[in-house]
């Protein structure tokens, strides 16, 4: 079993990555119903999202260990702890979700105020905020990109681009939510609602590899994983939290639709001229 771990790596750090996950939905989610009702998914939901965001982190910590060693936990804990980059590494990384975020809602409330940012609508502003970044930079940043940026793709880039490795590491990515995202898209009934289910899973399949693909960039200039975690913080806490808008369903749907747009239009405008 080791050798065939050291032999595929990367094939043994996504099925494990999945099985963790996605076992852990279905061992603590399955029992209430999948999908489950919303107040069930209101109770149980820090229950069930703890083994799944465990999942890429303690998938990359295994098989860093099994394959390269403590030479591996030295090399993983150096890029996390590189901080001295380039000043636009940071803005990129800070700074392109929220902006997009803000710019786009802002362009759409001009149609609907149901699409103002909630940080402007909400009544308690700071617990908002606070709530946003706390659960991107714990949830998103430290829990995944040990294993995604810590461990898959910086092997990847040994035998592929950027492009490819953004895509592959990207779509990945997005398939991952899609358990425990189906899991918590019922009714108060229980019975499956395509308002609830279509808006997110559109957000985690179209807006998540196009996001991905700068990343790998941001990571492949600067080789630092600490950005990449601010980076991937920046996404969750401003598009899912922060300056997300009262809208459901369909509307929610067009919000996620542009935001995947021009996010793919930057990706292709940075990456193509980096492949040629």
């Amino acid at each position: 079993m080791k050798t065939f771990f050291k032999t595929h790596p990367l094939l043994t750090y996504f099925m494990l990555t999945f099985l963790i996950s996605w076992g852990g939905v279905l061992i603590l989610g399955a029992p209430h119903g999948i999908p489950t009702t919303s107040e069930n998914f209101e109770k149980l939901y820090p229950i069930v999202f703890l083994p799944y965001l465990l999942g890429p982190l303690v998938s990359g910590l295994i098989l860093i260990g099994l394959v390269e060693g403590k030479t591996g936990y030295q090399q993983l804990f150096e890029r996390l702890v590189t901080w001295r980059v380039k000043l636009q590494w940071y803005v990129l990384a800070l700074l392109t979700a929220p902006l997009l975020s803000l710019i786009i809602l802002g362009a759409l409330s001009l149609h609907s105020p149901d699409f103002l940012p909630a940080l402007i609508t909400a009544d308690e502003k700071l617990p908002l905020l606070l709530t946003g970044i706390m659960i991107g930079l714990f949830g998103g940043g430290l829990m995944e990109e040990p294993g995604w940026t810590g461990f898959a793709v910086p092997r990847l880039r040994e035998r592929a681009s950027v492009l490819k490795t953004g895509l592959v590491v990207g779509f990945l990515w997005g398939i991952w939510h899609f358990l425990p995202t189906y899991w918590g898209s019922g009714d108060s009934s229980g019975k499956l609602s395509p308002a609830l289910l279509l808006p997110p899973l559109f957000f985690y399949l179209a807006v998540l590899p196009a996001y991905r693909l700068l990343m790998v960039f941001v990571f492949d200039r600067t080789q630092s994983l600490l950005v990449v975690m601010f980076m991937h913080a920046s996404l969750t806490a401003s598009s899912l939290f922060i300056f997300a808008p009262a809208v459901q369903g369909a509307r929610l749907l067009l919000y996620y639709f542009v935001l995947a747009l021009v996010l793919w239009l930057i990706a292709a405008a940075i990456l193509i001229p980096d492949q040629t």
